[in-house]
């Protein structure tokens, strides 16, 4: 059994105990308090930023983070400028960047991607969206709202909305709030884009009771915390399935009037035309201060990140299978073909170290 230990990385918050995100919460509430006692922490520290793929808030706010700590920023938005276009892999990508930055953000497209970079990576890895795997930074975001707005992160019956199957913040936001006492879900989505079953057998093994819906008029008068996403045109094969469902769930101000007066809305944001323009002044409409809530978790991440690079976490649990391929077409092993193919279990199912697909054994 492989027990591969690199720098302290961050590649899906259930690696840590609840007691490491509540520092991180409570640090970053420390540093809205009083946010220029902060200002040269990273003074001489640099930041790699390598996004393979769009992005605006995720960026942004790891960006403005690094800067109002003190340090600064190196790296890409956009591969077609970077040697990726001219068929670098990520092995070696990231590790030529690792060796200029002290920490390292990535964003890719592909599922297991970060993870991948991160077991050759020489600087501590941060995952900033994986394909439609997880999203950590985006989660203690969503927790450090819920915790800062509603004031505990136990007890709340949150709705979750839209693209439920290719939605990485949805899978990493289920993860961690199944850690907390009583919480309950209720998952609203059309058959086509429900709840991975992996993300479900979370809630069973943590007790958590969860309905699936169909409808957001039904569900909207139950929940303490209302989720929306975006349909993702990105993840679809095609153009044609993706008509097929957006447009699904708009929320406006009728479905909001049979909402509780405490309820919260967010939302990982962009939107397209699933929150109406006229929700925006509903004080309930939490999506652009959780936004900004973003820059501070990330900039209470960045500086324990630093400060903990001494702390080993495993990065791989698994072993290898060689033989054995991940049965997520879209998994990293897939593209980067060099790497290992780990997996963890034994008998006749295992479950893939990048993407945690469950694959049968070959």
């Amino acid at each position: 059994m492989a027990n591969l230990y690199n720098n302290l990385n961050l590649i899906d918050l259930n690696d840590y105990s609840v007691s490491w995100w509540e520092k991180l919460l409570d640090r970053a509430h420390k540093i809205m308090a009083d946010p220029s006692a902060y200002a040269e922490s990273c003074k001489g520290k640099i930041m790699g930023t390598l996004f393979y793929e769009p992005s605006t808030r995720t960026q942004m706010s790891f960006q403005t983070a690094m800067l109002r700590l003190g340090g600064t920023i190196i790296g890409f938005d956009n591969p077609a400028t970077s040697s990726v276009a001219k068929g670098e892999n990520i092995k070696d990508t990231t590790k030529i960047v690792s060796g200029y930055a002290d920490i390292m953000v990535m964003r890719h497209p592909v599922a297991g991607s970060v993870k991948a970079a991160a077991l050759t990576a020489d600087c501590p890895v941060i995952n900033a969206g994986d394909g439609g795997h997880l999203h950590p930074t985006q989660t203690l975001t969503d927790l450090l709202t819920l915790k800062e707005e509603k004031g505990s992160l136990e007890g709340l019956c949150i709705g979750l909305c839209g693209d439920l199957k290719n939605g990485r913040t949805v899978h990493s936001l289920i993860k961690a709030m199944s850690c907390f006492k009583g919480t309950s879900f209720v998952l609203i989505s059309t058959p086509e884009l429900a709840l991975p079953a992996y993300i479900k057998d979370v809630l069973s093994a943590g007790g958590h009771p969860y309905k699936e819906v169909s409808s957001l008029d039904d569900a909207v008068g139950m929940l303490d915390v209302l989720y929306m996403t975006r349909i993702q045109r990105e993840r679809f094969a095609s153009p044609e399935e993706y008509e097929k469902q957006k447009g699904h769930y708009i929320l406006d101000k009728k479905k909001m009037a049979k909402a509780k007066d405490s309820m919260i809305v967010l939302h990982p944001l962009p939107r397209v035309d699933e929150i109406a323009i006229e929700v925006d002044d509903d004080p309930r409409a939490m999506y652009f201060k959780q936004a900004k809530y973003g820059m501070y978790i990330r900039m209470a991440l960045i500086l324990t990140m630093l400060e903990e690079n001494s702390m080993k976490v495993p990065l791989i649990t698994g072993k290898v299978h060689e033989h054995q391929k991940c049965s997520n077409p879209l998994c990293i092993t897939h593209k980067e073909t060099y790497l290992p193919h780990y997996f963890r279990g034994d008998g006749t199912m295992l479950e893939c170290e990048y993407c945690d697909e469950r694959t049968l054994v070959e």
